[in-house]
């Protein structure tokens, strides 16, 4: 079979205007396309790249701010802590100071009622012991008891130092006028010693009134001037319940 350039030469014609038409109407969009598609794609990639570099920042704004939230929040824990341990230890102050007046309270009230019963007990000591006394002295109490205690008196007034006899002179003045009480009744001779003993002592002439009283339970009570002296057991009794405080 022969060679035929002029169909050779067609064909050619045909494949040129094939691959025109070609590249005109189907390869030439087809890379617009992909053109197309590859810069909608750079687009979504910057666009994503930027969200993500937005991203990015927020998280590390979000860890920056989580950072100085937790610093605050140890910040306030320990500013929270001091005041909480300042405040617990102004309650426990406080609390030691309550208990501690509650203790000098309850030992005042204490010593109180331990002095007051201390005083309760002594004074009926006390009162128990001056009734023993009364009724022992009371017992005890006669004729022989107060004339034992008449010597008693008479040597009692001998004894007198100056300093006191003195004033009681000045005081008397040469007069004797005085009563002398006794629980019991007084022989002659007792009325004359007394009288004697004070009229040499006082210098005096002694103009005595004699008089019984039983509540004197036995001795004398001798009121003489401003001058008065008490030789009685009840004027012992009296002086014992006024040292023991049953006077006031």
């Amino acid at each position: 079979m022969a060679f035929d350039w002029t169909t050779f030469a067609l064909e050619i014609i045909n494949f040129l205007v094939l691959v025109w038409i070609l590249k005109r109407f189907l390869y030439q969009p087809v890379l617009d396309t992909i053109a197309k598609r590859r810069e909608d794609i750079e687009q979504t990639v910057h666009t994503a790249e930027e969200k993500e570099q937005q991203a990015n920042a927020l998280k590390a704004q979000f860890e920056s701010r989580l950072a100085e939230w937790e610093k605050e929040k140890n910040t306030a824990r320990t500013h929270f802590s001091s005041e909480l341990a300042t405040e617990r230890q102004r309650q426990l102050d406080a609390l030691n100071k309550e208990i501690e007046l509650e203790r000098e309270r309850s030992a005042a009230q204490e010593a109180h009622r331990t002095e007051t019963l201390k005083r309760e007990l002594t004074s009926q000591c006390n009162q128990q012991a001056r009734q023993f006394a009364s009724r022992l002295l009371t017992q005890l109490a006669g004729p022989e008891l107060e004339a034992r205690l008449i010597d008693f008196f008479i040597e009692e007034v001998k004894t007198l130092p100056e300093e006191q006899i003195h004033p009681i002179q000045a005081g008397l003045a040469g007069k004797g006028v005085g009563t002398v009480s006794t629980a019991f009744t007084l022989t002659e001779d007792q009325r004359q010693r007394i009288s004697k003993t004070l009229d040499d002592h006082f210098e005096i002439r002694s103009q005595l009134t004699f008089t019984q009283d039983p509540s004197l339970v036995a001795g004398l009570r001798i009121s003489l001037g401003a001058w008065q002296m008490d030789m009685s057991l009840a004027g012992e009794l009296s002086v014992y319940a006024e040292a023991s405080g049953f006077g006031h």
